[in-house]
């Protein structure tokens, strides 16, 4: 235990403030990311049947982006390549939900 803890309070000593926020950003996005599928479970239950619910891509959009920008800081192709692909995916279901909003809202507008 005593080798961890000297091991631990090297790194720390050794890193530099940047790191230090690109870790806490990194750790943000992470909980960001794993909260779009808490949400989605509780939806889920409560349904009693499988539901995406809408916040699960904004979920989804606000951390991949701030994972594809900690991955870009750590100079990664694969972890680059996977966020930036998911990205487009969350992008695209955004806009689907936002078109069905204003066909909606138009319908309304038009049946008064």
């Amino acid at each position: 235990m005593d080798a961890f803890v000297a091991k631990l309070a090297a790194w720390w000593a050794g890193t530099s403030t940047t790191e230090m926020i690109w870790l806490g950003i990194g750790f943000a996005a992470q909980l960001m990311f794993s909260m779009r599928f808490i949400l989605q479970w509780i939806a889920s239950e409560r349904a009693k049947q499988s539901i995406v619910p809408e916040v699960f891509w904004y979920f989804s959009f606000a951390g991949g982006s701030m994972l594809f920008a900690y991955a870009i800081y750590r100079v990664d192709p694969v972890f680059i390549l996977g966020q930036g692909t998911g990205l487009l995916i969350y992008a695209r279901n955004i806009h689907f939900i936002w078109q069905g909003k204003r066909d909606e809202s138009s319908q309304k507008v038009a049946a008064e």
